[in-house]
């Protein structure tokens, strides 16, 4: 909780704490920019008052998260980075912009917050990252789906390559 000296009340009844730099930990920080980037994101720029170090901020709203039903039947709640993970680990040394890895990540979860359900089958987000991948690096795709798809042996990769191929 912020001590009364460094939080207020919005309008909303919340109680919002200043951005503290980090490079001064100081909290007197004033806004310069504000952009709303297609994803919903808010990127602001920022300068502190006492140091003059600038830097930014990306906001995004946090919808209730819906939990993750996984095969085994545990819950866990949604995790954005997991899945932003999980898709690095297959772009590793491809051609795919951190840009478009961004992109595909935020298409999932809204997706996903679209879904306006209270549980997630942990399949049908593994479905969302798929289609994604396969749009945007087939090899990506393949080293996804062997882990996802539980690929176990070579010719089961080799069907699902087969299949990728015939789709083109």
């Amino acid at each position: 909780m912020p001590s009364p000296e460094q939080a207020f009340w919005t309008r909303h009844g919340c109680i919002v704490q200043p951005m503290k730099c980090p490079t001064c930990g100081s909290h007197d920080t004033h806004v310069i920019d504000t952009v709303r980037d297609p994803g919903g994101n808010i990127r602001r720029r920022r300068v502190c008052r006492a140091c003059g170090r600038r830097f930014n901020t990306i906001e995004r709203v946090v919808d209730s998260t819906p939990l993750v039903v996984k095969r085994s039947g545990r819950r866990e709640s949604f995790n954005r980075d997991k899945i932003l993970e999980g898709i690095r680990i297959a772009c590793a040394k491809r051609p795919v912009a951190a840009e478009d890895i961004e992109r595909l990540v935020s298409h999932v979860e809204s997706r996903v917050l679209a879904m306006n359900k209270s549980e997630v089958a942990a399949r049908e987000i593994g479905d969302l990252v798929l289609q994604g991948l396969r749009e945007l690096d087939e090899v990506a795709y393949i080293r996804y789906a062997i882990v996802y798809l539980n690929l176990k042996d070579l010719e089961s990769v080799k069907r699902e390559i087969e299949r990728l191929l015939s789709e083109r």
